[in-house]
């Protein structure tokens, strides 16, 4: 059963024919990517699958041969800079248009010591964010050149913490060389440079058709923590009954209603930029937690665009493309 305070897409929404529009989902293959991936072929579109692994994307995508639109997997991993690379030009030796890229995937490392991809990035940061980010800017004028485009990337609740401790980007030590690395610190900040990513490509993008979002989708039931530890493992797995019987936590359908929203909705393009929110218990401020399509973040360093711009900037020469 749903919980009461679900937001969901309109279901005219999820009517649309999307014939002849191709999008790109990360994380395709499971949870909340492949909700919103079903949902996009069945209303006829062309759904390239970013997967890290090629197989499992192939596997659960089998059913999709009965539905309207298509489908294709290409490998991705966003924790590898050339495997981005790669995909991108995968993807554009095949199309030359981009209706919509979702920016789904991310990660969580389990354990409370720090993890460094072979490009030398702490490992949230990496899947979560960097990765994201090299992606949409080696299509960005693919999206530029496709009318009506739309971008989202995901954020999460976590990027608000509390009155007594807001979170906020430490350019001196993004990696966590020098810092005392927390797990969960370092996914808040993943998912916050995740917002004013959004909000400095939609002022970047003002004069074009291309509209962006970051995306809060609830707290799916997903694999989330299946990487750590056998603590963590055994944690999770013991306290996930009652977080569902509870009613806590949202399927991955429900929690993909958002991305759709952003993604097919004639209300969306009119807040480009802005942070879309499912409820959520998790929210410290109660105020947030029905969440809003689109809502104010309770952090206030969710909305420096001198952050924004900084970061970008910072991003682009670690990423490789200044």
């Amino acid at each position: 059963m749903a919980n009461k305070n679900v937001i969901f897409c309109d279901p005219k929404y999820l009517e649309k024919d999307l014939s002849g529009k191709t999008y790109i989902v990360t994380g395709a293959n499971s949870g909340v990517g492949f909700e919103t991936t079903q949902q996009l072929v069945k209303q006829g579109a062309h759904v390239v699958m970013a997967c890290r692994r090629v197989d499992a994307g192939n596997e659960v995508a089998q059913p999709f041969s009965t539905l309207k639109g298509s489908y294709e997997v290409i490998k991705c991993d966003l924790a590898d800079l050339q495997s981005v690379r790669d995909f991108v030009d995968a993807f554009l030796s095949k199309h030359s248009k981009l209706d919509g890229l979702a920016c789904n995937a991310g990660m969580v490392n389990m354990e409370n010591t720090p993890k460094y991809t072979k490009d030398g990035f702490e490992i949230t940061m990496a899947a979560s964010f960097y990765g994201h980010f090299l992606l949409t800017e080696l299509l960005l004028e693919t999206l530029k050149n496709t009318t009506n485009s739309r971008m989202l990337i995901l954020s999460s609740v976590v990027h608000a913490g509390s009155k007594k401790k807001r979170h906020q980007l430490h350019f001196d030590d993004l990696e966590w060389k020098n810092r005392k690395y927390n797990n969960f610190d370092a996914y808040s900040e993943a998912k916050l440079a995740s917002i004013l990513y959004a909000k400095e490509l939609a002022e970047r993008l003002k004069e074009t058709s291309v509209t962006t979002y970051s995306v809060h989708p609830g707290w799916a039931r997903s694999n989330f923590g299946s990487g750590g530890s056998a603590l963590i493992r055994g944690i999770m797995a013991l306290t996930k009954p009652f977080v569902t019987m509870l009613n806590f936590s949202d399927s991955s359908w429900e929690s993909a209603q958002t991305s759709l929203h952003c993604l097919l909705s004639d209300e969306a393009p009119k807040h480009s930029g802005r942070y879309f929110s499912q409820h959520s218990v998790l929210y410290s401020d109660k105020e947030c937690r029905k969440g809003g399509w689109p809502m104010q973040s309770p952090n206030p360093n969710a909305d420096n665009m001198n952050d924004a711009k900084k970061m970008v900037g910072i991003t682009r020469g670690l990423v490789g493309l200044n």
